[in-house]
């Protein structure tokens, strides 16, 4: 879209005036308006720790692809072993460049395979979007790879808490319970087709939901109707941040690494062949990373923001990439990348606030775990 003087505009989700009439805040966030709160960051956050929240996610790009040897090309341009996936299984992992710096974090959602072609979904971060889509087309086979890009066609809405399978079971005709975390499948959802995964980025267990904008908006409506709180960006950060997940841009970018990054997890150095980074990433594995992302948490109530600098022995040694106040457990909590040699959990550090420091102390990530998504 473009205004009168052919300046670019903001884009808006299908949803945007079913939200607007649920008297949201709205906020500018990846090239998207989108609701910054409803009730409150807070009431949002409890409402998903304990019961049931729903955020309208329609703004992150969304790719469908398919090809006869689809994971095998993919497996060159991640550090995960997509090979290990079974039909309807994701993998959350990251696209790397050449230094084996992240240029997104993603999940891939094999559907399987279906008279020899390899079916799948990827989702990935709203601001970079045109990014990674012009990456994924540069490296795969166009050929042999068909690839569609569905971002402004679906509405993909989060329903996230205790409480959301048990509510969102009423609308969808198949058994909730029996999908696996990180399984999905395609259901009918309130008589439309869908996809539905087990996925979130608030550490609690729950799905996200695919469909036509249409059902989306009856969708978005049913859940108000049958009790599920409706949440802004502001409650996703501080839900995600709780649960130590990163956010592209602050906590990673293309100048980081997962093994920096604290997601060595996902990168599988023995069960795979090439991909792009893995020199990187061996030599990292194999000599130590230079430097570590680390949890914080403040020994006081002064919160630790982005860009704050973390001081050692009165010296600078990192900066804050996220930092807030924990709704769940009443304190402040931050992430920073810190030399490794000094990245150990209990050492003692300061964070510069307003040309006066204040301590903090690392701790273990994530800062909290959700008991009903242990109980899955």
């Amino acid at each position: 879209m473009a205004n009168q003087e052919g300046m670019a505009m903001i884009a808006r989700s299908p949803l945007f005036s079913a939200i607007q009439g649920c008297n949201a805040r709205f906020t500018s966030f990846g090239g998207w308006e989108m609701p910054l709160q409803f009730s409150g960051i807070t009431a949002e956050h409890e409402a998903v720790r304990s019961n049931a929240g729903m955020f309208d996610i329609s703004h992150m790009g969304k790719f469908t692809l398919q090809a006869k040897n689809l994971v095998s090309q993919l497996q060159r341009l991640v550090p995960s072993d997509l090979s290990r996936l079974q039909a309807n299984q994701a993998q959350y992992s990251v696209l790397l460049n050449p230094q084996g710096g992240i240029i997104d974090d993603i999940i891939f959602y094999y559907q399987g395979e279906y008279n020899t072609v390899q079916k799948g979904f990827i989702i990935v971060n709203a601001a970079t979007t045109v990014k990674d889509k012009a990456w994924l087309l540069e490296h795969l086979d166009p050929i042999q790879v068909e690839f569609q890009d569905l971002s402004t066609e679906k509405v993909l809405l989060a329903v996230q808490g205790p409480k959301a399978t048990e509510i969102l079971q009423k609308f969808v005709d198949q058994d909730l319970t029996s999908i696996k975390a990180f399984g999905h499948l395609e259901a009918i959802v309130l008589g439309k087709p869908a996809f539905l995964a087990r996925t979130g980025y608030t550490g609690e267990d729950g799905f996200e939901v695919m469909v036509e904008p249409n059902v989306g908006v009856e969708l978005w409506q049913s859940l108000i109707e049958a009790g599920v709180v409706p949440c802004g960006l502001g409650a996703r950060d501080t839900l995600r941040l709780e649960a130590a997940m990163a956010l592209y841009g602050q906590d990673i970018d293309d100048t980081t690494t997962p093994l920096e990054a604290g997601l060595g997890w996902l990168v599988h150095l023995d069960s795979k062949g090439d991909f792009i980074g893995r020199e990187v990433l061996e030599q990292q594995k194999a000599n130590g990373v230079q430097r570590k992302l680390v949890g914080l948490q403040m020994q006081g109530r002064n919160i630790a923001r982005h860009g704050y600098s973390v001081l050692s022995a009165g010296e600078k040694v990192g900066e804050i990439t996220s930092g807030t106040l924990s709704p769940t457990l009443g304190y402040p909590i931050a992430l920073a990348y810190l030399p490794a040699e000094i990245a150990t959990v209990g050492n003692q550090l300061e964070i510069e606030i307003r040309n006066k420091t204040y301590p903090a102390i690392i701790v273990k990530r994530p800062f909290y775990r959700s008991p009903s998504r242990l109980s899955k």
